[in-house]
């Protein structure tokens, strides 16, 4: 491979995402953008095999890539769409925004305005994700599709209609201000944290653990706390996704068998994750009102203690201001197993029991209910909930370890 073609290689690699952004934001399509920006590339291979490299290859990419769009808007948009766009190409001109070839020594940062875009709450979650790892994180199509267990062609139309979406639409690659911002952030990290809980527990296949999406998002979550850093919930995502993702290879054991938390050979967690885990919360505390992402990571935090050492009535504290905010079932059901913890299964039991309806449906329930059922000594009752749980399952992993209780239970 020749030096350019190394140079336009890594281009690709990591600054896809920051190149495609400064496109998109101009040209409103990230369909258009997307070409403009392979049509660069291209050109690049050429242009430096005969002028030689620039001084800052990213921004000679992004600015041919933007001169490029101009060209497609000129060819094949109607007259409306085409007056509109070119006016902020226009503007952006006027403003010396838009560089001469030659004079690249700044890239800007658009991703932010990316991100908002990609997580309007005009999208649906699934596309919400998929645009963001294809635009933000920079995987390819492929690579999504494989995440997510589903189909290529798929997810390619997945993506297609979710650009499709933003450009018909005129969702706008911009970051909301005043109140809305605070909404709009909120969505953005759900995303985000949607992402890595897929990464964190499969919810389906074979693996447990799907290590390199955990890894993505915790990258997209370092992409919003470098550009909004006095944000804290966006710093106490980082930390809760850090604490989460350091247990990774402790996780399974050397069979591919889940292991329990209190189970782990903590000399196997990631101590420098940890550490970077605890900068991030530090951060993160600066707040009059903790969010629901700093809740979370204080809870995490405690995690991180050894498993004798745990301090479950703090957690179960934690897990009921969480509830008080935020009283989804999910969250009942974890502060129910933290109570469990720290006061024994009968008060366990009791907490689980006001989520039996509404949480029915849910395998999780199913195998907290057994686990506390068997600590209190009622095996038959315990056999019955991992059986329920074992119909709800997908996850083959998951699957194992329920067979698992269930035969251990027998015996």
């Amino acid at each position: 491979m020749s030096e350019v073609e190394t140079v336009v290689e890594q281009v690709f690699r990591e600054s896809y995402p920051v190149v495609l952004a400064s496109v998109a934001r101009l040209s409103r399509d990230i369909d258009l953008a997307e070409e403009a920006v392979q049509d660069a590339l291209a050109q690049a291979l050429i242009d430096w095999a005969r002028r030689g490299i620039p001084d800052n290859p990213p921004g000679w990419v992004s600015t041919v890539a933007r001169r490029k769009s101009i060209d497609r808007i000129r060819r094949r948009e109607n007259l409306a769409r085409k007056h509109q766009v070119l006016a902020g190409y226009q503007e952006v001109e006027r403003s010396g925004e838009m560089p001469d070839i030659a004079d690249t020594d700044e890239l800007s940062d658009d991703r932010l305005e990316m991100i908002f875009a990609c997580c309007h709450p005009a999208l649906d979650s699934d596309k919400q994700i998929a645009l963001t790892l294809r635009t933000v994180g920079g995987l390819t199509t492929g690579e999504i599709a494989r995440a997510f267990l589903v189909a290529e062609p798929a997810m390619a139309q997945r993506l297609v209609r979710a650009k499709a979406k933003i450009r018909d639409a005129g969702i706008p690659f911009k970051v909301p201000e005043g109140h809305e911002l605070v909404g709009r952030t909120t969505e953005v990290l759900s995303v985000i944290y949607l992402i890595f809980n897929e990464g964190y527990l499969a919810s389906s296949g074979a693996e447990l653990i799907r290590e390199e999406l955990g890894a993505k998002a915790i990258e997209l979550g370092q992409v919003m706390a470098e550009l909004m850093p006095d944000e804290s919930e966006v710093h106490a995502l980082c930390a809760l996704m850090l604490f989460q993702h350091s247990r990774r290879q402790a996780r399974v054991d050397a069979a591919g068998e889940l292991v329990l938390l209190r189970d782990q050979d903590r000399s196997r967690w990631d101590h420098d994750m940890i550490a970077r885990g605890f900068v991030a919360l530090k951060r993160a505390r600066r707040t009059v009102e903790p969010g629901i992402f700093l809740l979370q990571a204080e809870i995490a935090a405690h995690h991180t203690a050894g498993a004798a050492e745990t301090d479950w009535q703090a957690i179960a504290g934690l897990y009921d201001r969480f509830a008080a905010r935020y009283p989804s079932p999910v969250v009942r059901l974890n502060r129910a197993v933290a109570i469990g913890e720290a006061h024994g299964p009968d008060r366990a039991l009791e907490a689980i029991g006001e989520l039996g309806d509404v949480l029915d449906g849910y395998h999780g329930l199913h195998t907290a209910r057994g686990h506390f059922l068997d600590a209190a000594g009622r095996p038959g009752e315990a056999a019955g909930e991992y059986r329920r749980a074992l119909e709800l399952v997908d996850n083959e992993t998951e699957r194992r370890f329920l067979a698992s209780r269930l035969a251990s239970l027998a015996g």
